[in-house]
C-alpha cells in the first residue's frame, strides 16, 4: 500500500496515539497538529525522546479555515481529534482542499452538519469513528443483520476506573467537554419503530457483568446515524453509558438540581478539579439483539472489556486504545478500498469481519 499523507488535528489523549500507530505501521506520513506546536511536537516524541519516524508536527487554529487550510492542502486524509465544536469548520476546509476526512465526534448537531457537507463531494466523510459512536455502532449493525425480522437493538458501554476510589466512582479517561455533552444533551432513541429523542440520565437499568454490578441510563450521542438508519426497521433502539451504581444520583445533583447542566463551563471546572485522570481504566462493550431468524424467536449478544496496556513502551488507557484504534482501523479500511470512497460513509457502513481483521481493529478482538 502506498504511503497516504494523513493529519491529525488535535495531539490530546486520543490525538497522540492515532498519530504513534499510523506513523509506527509504516503506510503514513503523519502530521501532528495542534494550536500549541510544543503539544504537537510531545504529540510526536517517543518515550526514549527520539521523534517518530515518518511524523512531523505543525501548529493550527482549528477555528479559523485560513489556518486549517495550511496544514489540510496536499493531505490524503484529514483526522480530527479536535473539540467537536470545530469539526464543521475542520469539514469544510477537507471538502474545499479534496480531502477524505475523519473525526471522533459524538455530537448529534455536528454530525448532521457533515453529512450536509458530504452531498456531491469527490471525497469521503466518516464521522463518528472511535468507540462509541464507532464500534459499538459495527457491533450493532453486525448482530442486526443476523435476523430476519430486527425487534429490539440495547447498545451499552462504559469507560471506568479499574479502581474506583470517590463517591461518584468515576475517573476522567478521556475529552470532559465530551462526557458533559453526553450527560446533558438530548438523547435519541426508536421507540415502537419510530425514531424518538428521550431525556439524558433517564431509562435507568442495574445489570452484573463478570460477576460486577453496574447501572446504565441515557445518553446523548451513542448511537450515531443508527437510529436514522433503523427507524421502521427495529421496534425498540437505544443506546446507555454504563457506570458503577450511585453515580448517576450524583449527576441528578449537579445538572439537574443545581442546574449546573445550565453552567457547563462551571461542572468542567469541578469536574477537572476533583476527578483525577487515570490510565488505568476498563472499556466495556455489551450489545444485545432480539428478533426472528427462520421463524424462531431469538437472542444474541456481544459483549467485550478491553483494558489499558503497553503500546511501543508507553502505557495507554482502554479508552485511548479503543478509540484511536476505531479511528486508525476506519481510516485503513477506506484506504483499502473497503468502505464508499466518496460521500456520507455511515459506522454501520463498516464490516465487522473486515474492522476485526484489520491490525488497528484487532485491539478489540
Amino acid at each position: 500500500m502506498p504511503q497516504k499523507k494523513v493529519v491529525v488535528l488535535g495531539s490530546g489523549k486520543i490525538g497522540k496515539l492515532v498519530a504513534f500507530m499510523l506513523a509506527e505501521s509504516g503506510d503514513y506520513e503523519v502530521t501532528a497538529v495542534d494550536l500549541d506546536l510544543s503539544a504537537a511536537e510531545a504529540a510526536i516524541r517517543l518515550p526514549s525522546g527520539k521523534t517518530l519516524a515518518r511524523a512531523k508536527a505543525a501548529a493550527a487554529d482549528f477555528s479559523d479555515a485560513a489556518s486549517l487550510r495550511k496544514v489540510i492542502e496536499g493531505q490524503h486524509y484529514v483526522l480530527s481529534c479536535a473539540p467537536y465544536h470545530t469539526n464543521t469548520t475542520i469539514a469544510a476546509v477537507a471538502k474545499e482542499c479534496g480531502v477524505h476526512y475523519l473525526d471522533l465526534t459524538e455530537d448529534v448537531a455536528t454530525t448532521k452538519a457533515v453529512k450536509a457537507l458530504s452531498q456531491g463531494a469527490d471525497v469521503a466523510f466518516i464521522p463518528q469513528c472511535g468507540l462509541a459512536p464507532g464500534y459499538i455502532t459495527i457491533v450493532a449493525a453486525h448482530l442486526g443483520a443476523q435476523f430476519d425480522e430486527l425487534e429490539s437493538v440495547k447498545m451499552r458501554v462504559g469507560a471506568l476506573p479499574t479502581y474506583p476510589h470517590n463517591k461518584m466512582k468515576y475517573n476522567l479517561t478521556w475529552s470532559t467537554e465530551g462526557l458533559i455533552n453526553e450527560y446533558g444533551n438530548p438523547c435519541e432513541a426508536v421507540e415502537n419503530g419510530q425514531l424518538s429523542i428521550v431525556r439524558p440520565l433517564e431509562g435507568h437499568e442495574v445489570f452484573s457483568f463478570d460477576g460486577v454490578e453496574y447501572e446504565a441510563f441515557n445518553t446523548s450521542g451513542g448511537l450515531g446515524t443508527l437510529a436514522e438508519t433503523w427507524a421502521g426497521k427495529v421496534q425498540s433502539l437505544d443506546y446507555k453509558s454504563v457506570r458503577y451504581p450511585g453515580h448517576r444520583e450524583i449527576l441528578l445533583l449537579l445538572m439537574n438540581e443545581l442546574k449546573l447542566n445550565q453552567d457547563r463551563a462551571t461542572l468542567r471546572r469541578i469536574f477537572e478539579n476533583a476527578l483525577p485522570y487515570t490510565k488505568q481504566d476498563v472499556v466495556l462493550v455489551f450489545v444485545t439483539a432480539t428478533g426472528k431468524k427462520d421463524g424462531r424467536y431469538l437472542q444474541r449478544s456481544y459483549a467485550k472489556k478491553i483494558y489499558n496496556q503497553v503500546i511501543g513502551g508507553e502505557e495507554w488507557g482502554a479508552i485511548q486504545i479503543t478509540t484511536a484504534s476505531g479511528l486508525c482501523g476506519v481510516l485503513d479500511l477506506h484506504v483499502q478500498g473497503l468502505l464508499p470512497k466518496t460521500g456520507f460513509v455511515r459506522q454501520e457502513d463498516v464490516s465487522f469481519e473486515a474492522f476485526i481483521a484489520n491490525r488497528f481493529g484487532h485491539y478489540y478482538a
